[in-house]
């Protein structure tokens, strides 16, 4: 009401209220407006003007004496302290111990409610604690029960640890026993061992005297044959030069097609690894007489060295396969695949090692088929590669596989 009255009618006190907001008017401006509304009569009345135009009928009544039994006692009052009708005295009192009536009532119900939600409160407590206790009893009872069980456990496994102590000694007293029984059957057999090894050492002593007396017997005739096998040899040798034959015997790998080293070939086929046989069977293979040694070669370089260029590959194996003829003096092919070659390839084969490469629309595993059966029924051929397909087609030919891994092993040991 102070905010929307004109500024010239509000007293010089108040205005600094006036612009308040009505929420910050109402709590702090409360004791200013009651002073002013006590001391300043006109002040009173236009406010008295305002009530009136507001609250008409209640204003009407209380000028008439009579308060309105529904009119609320706040409103009663200050209707009748700003208007002042007859009695208006009284009608402030009545209405103020309305207010203190309806304060007690206010007060004594909301004691009441609170008592009984406090009721409520005790009740669900008690319920709750009861609902704990019996959840801490069975807790207890299957707390109980646990320990029981534990107890029990523990005496089986106290009763099978002093059963296992008994086994142990047991055990331990038995395995002194035959560790004594050990020690003297060891005695003997180191005794007897001791006597076979003078009687193997005399068995020995004899056969070196017995192999000595055969070889200063035959001493005589070893001579004999020896000069017979030179003279037979000078003389093969000198027929060779007079007949004008060629210095090397025509063999029949040589007369398998293949691609020689400097023209055009085709492309390989990476071979598939297969398991280390006996690393002996290399030695006796090439140990045979007349044995021809047919090499897969990008089979065995890319088992062995295959993170090499194809050309440092062909010159590592061949390298290897030429020190390998110089010792065993074994007939050596070597077989690479062409399909992969845009060109001629600069080849140095080794002396004693033949080098074939697959011709155009051929692999090389065919190559090396070709060549085994060309060699003649009975003669022993070793094909040397880890591809499966390769070794089960040559061993059905009669020829002997061998895994690229043992060529390899032989030629690092050199």
């Amino acid at each position: 009401m102070l905010g929307s009255m004109p500024a010239a009618s509000v007293p010089p006190p108040l205005r600094g209220i006036a612009r308040f907001d009505p929420r910050k008017r109402a709590k702090l401006g409360g004791a200013p407006i009651a002073a002013q509304l006590e001391t300043d009569k006109k002040f009173r009345e236009l406010v008295a003007e305002a009530v009136s135009s507001g609250w008409p009928e209640l204003v009407a009544s209380l000028a008439e004496g009579t308060v309105p039994p529904a009119a609320e006692p706040v409103l009663v009052a200050a209707a009748a302290y700003l208007t002042r009708p007859p009695g208006w005295v009284d009608m402030v009192e009545a209405a103020r111990a309305d207010l203190e009536q309806s304060a007690v009532v206010a007060e004594g119900s909301a004691q009441e409610q609170t008592l009984a939600r406090l009721r409520e409160q005790l009740a669900a407590q008690k319920a709750a604690a009861k609902e704990e206790a019996d959840r801490l009893r069975e807790q207890l009872k299957s707390s109980r029960s646990e320990i029981s069980d534990l107890r029990r456990r523990l005496h089986d496994a106290r009763e099978r640890a002093r059963a296992a102590e008994a086994r142990a000694a047991e055990a331990q007293k038995e395995a002194e026993e035959a560790k004594s029984v050990a020690a003297s059957a060891g005695n003997s057999t180191e005794s007897e061992l001791r006597r076979l090894r003078e009687r193997l050492a005399d068995a020995e002593r004899q056969l070196e005297a017995a192999r000595r007396a055969a070889r200063e017997g035959r001493s005589v005739e070893d001579t004999k044959v020896r000069m017979l096998l030179d003279a037979l040899q000078d003389a093969a040798a000198g027929l060779r030069r007079e007949l004008a034959l060629p210095p090397s015997i025509h063999r029949p790998a040589d007369s398998v097609a293949s691609v020689t080293p400097g023209r055009q070939g085709a492309q390989a086929v990476p071979a598939r690894a297969l398991a280390d046989d006996d690393p002996a069977l290399l030695d006796q293979l090439l140990a045979l007489p007349q044995i021809h040694l047919i090499v897969d070669g990008y089979n065995v370089t890319k088992t062995g060295y295959g993170t090499l260029t194809l050309a440092d590959q062909r010159t590592r194996l061949l390298t290897g396969l030429g020190a390998l003829y110089a010792q065993t003096r074994t007939e050596l092919t070597c077989v690479f695949d062409g399909a992969e070659l845009n060109g001629p390839v600069p080849v140095s084969a080794p002396r004693g090692v033949r080098v074939l490469f697959s011709s155009p629309g051929q692999i090389a595993d065919d190559l090396i088929r070709q060549l085994v059966r060309a060699e003649p029924v009975g003669r022993a051929v070793a094909v040397v590669s880890s591809d499966r397909e390769v070794a089960e087609s040559v061993r059905r030919m009669g020829a002997r596989p061998v895994p690229s891994a043992l060529l390899l092993r032989r030629l690092g040991r050199g």
